[in-house]
């Protein structure tokens, strides 16, 4: 089957994108997120002929497109002689949407989401990242399966037929239902275990920061950059999906268990907000967030608003956050952080690494207990111990007592 799938994938293949704008979105909103879809098309190898937009209070119920640009769509097509593969929607389509949209173009009828989906598809290298993609197309999958008709049957390769596959798509809801609640399963189980691995990393008092950001911002570049590690790093949206943890060491020997996570998009649907939750998992238990923003973009700061909504509905808007204006090198140069807590950097500048991890170490002491303490030069243990479990500050040795006093930061 794999085979037979990249056999088909070839030849680049062609789509047309439609994007509804809602006139409660500002024209910088609705640009942006037709962009985003664009560069979507793009990392799942296809070739964008054109985008069709039409501004309206909502999508047509029957067609997502007005009758009248739904024709001009139809009119592009055959003027042009294009053999379109796949007519690519910017909002999730309802089945009845998808169903008109397939006998009017003949050919596959995708939304976002399964776009989203497609991607998720490609990238999850893990276990548990395949299993949260399957799950996640099932659940989108499962009530639209009445009323899919064709597209079904035109799931034989190319774009739109990763995953679960067209047998699967074909069998009857009890089946898809029993195939979920195997993969929930099997995902509590990995779930478990990170579970016991942090409450250890907890128990020895293991300090954790996690990036998080919109997607493509540089979480992977500078998680790279920090761990020495070689993450899956390029320019293209979710190149990271499955959870990463390294241990770092900054301050001349303090521990630091340092996470990447999935990107941040704008329309996230919500079926992925809960599929991929666990990706999130290490953010949502870290003592400080370190929150990486394309400063080169030019609606960057739509993409920190997208991104402090998501923090807030995952409960995680408590932890003391540091703003990373990454990419510089591409930035203008008068660009302005938004706050103290921030700094404008770039991954590749290699004196931006001693930058990035003095801001780190000054956020860390903001979030810990200062204390002082003596210890005797003959206990090492405790010696070791301190200066790999809390942010020492200052150590002076007292030669007639032979005794350490020390000055730094713990954990509350």
């Amino acid at each position: 089957m794999k085979n037979d799938m990249k056999s088909t994938k070839q030849e680049t293949e062609k789509v047309i994108l439609l994007a509804i704008h809602d006139k409660k979105d500002d024209e910088a909103t609705f640009k942006s997120t037709v962009q985003e879809l664009e560069s979507l098309a793009v990392t799942s190898q296809l070739e964008v002929m054109e985008v069709f937009t039409q501004k309206r209070e909502r999508p047509d119920q029957q067609y997502y497109f007005g009758k009248g640009k739904i024709e001009e769509v139809i009119e592009y097509i055959e003027l042009n002689d294009i053999k379109v593969n796949a007519v690519i929607a910017n909002d999730e389509l309802t089945t009845a949407q998808s169903k008109h949209l397939d006998e009017l173009f003949n050919t596959k009828i995708i939304d976002r989401t399964q776009l989203i989906l497609e991607i998720f598809a490609q990238r999850a290298s893990s276990r548990e990242g395949q299993l949260q993609v399957e799950l996640a197309q099932l659940d989108y999958l499962l009530p639209r399966l009445s009323g899919h008709g064709k597209s079904l049957s035109r799931l034989g390769g190319g774009i739109g037929t990763r995953g679960p596959g067209e047998t699967k798509l074909e069998t009857d809801r009890r089946h898809i239902r029993t195939r979920m609640n195997e993969i929930k399963h099997q995902l509590e189980t990995i779930v478990s275990h990170r579970s016991r691995y942090r409450e250890r990393r907890q128990h020895n008092q293991a300090y954790q920061v996690a990036l998080i950001g919109y997607t493509n911002a540089g979480k992977s570049s500078w998680f790279n950059q920090l761990s020495n590690d070689e993450t899956f790093e390029q320019d293209l949206l979710f190149a990271t999906l499955d959870p990463k943890s390294r241990a770092i060491t900054i301050n001349d020997g303090f521990n630091v268990i340092l996470s990447d996570t999935v990107g941040f998009i704008q329309k996230l649907p919500t079926t992925l907000i809960a599929a991929f939750k666990s990706t999130l998992e290490e953010a949502k238990y870290a003592q400080l967030l370190v929150h990486v923003v394309d400063a080169s973009h030019p609606h960057y700061m739509e993409q920190y608003e997208t991104v402090m909504t998501l923090v807030n509905q995952l409960d995680m808007g408590h932890i003391p956050m540091l703003v990373v204006f990454n990419k510089k090198d591409l930035a203008p140069s008068n660009h302005s952080a938004i706050s103290g807590q921030s700094i404008f950097v770039s991954a590749k500048d290699s004196n931006d690494k001693a930058i990035f991890k003095e801001k780190l170490v000054d956020m860390i002491k903001e979030t810990m207990d200062y204390y002082e303490m003596d210890i005797p030069s003959s206990d090492a243990d405790k010696l070791y111990w301190q200066k790999n479990h809390t942010l020492v500050e200052k150590m002076n040795f007292d030669e007639e007592t032979e005794t350490y006093h020390i000055k730094g930061y713990k954990q509350k």
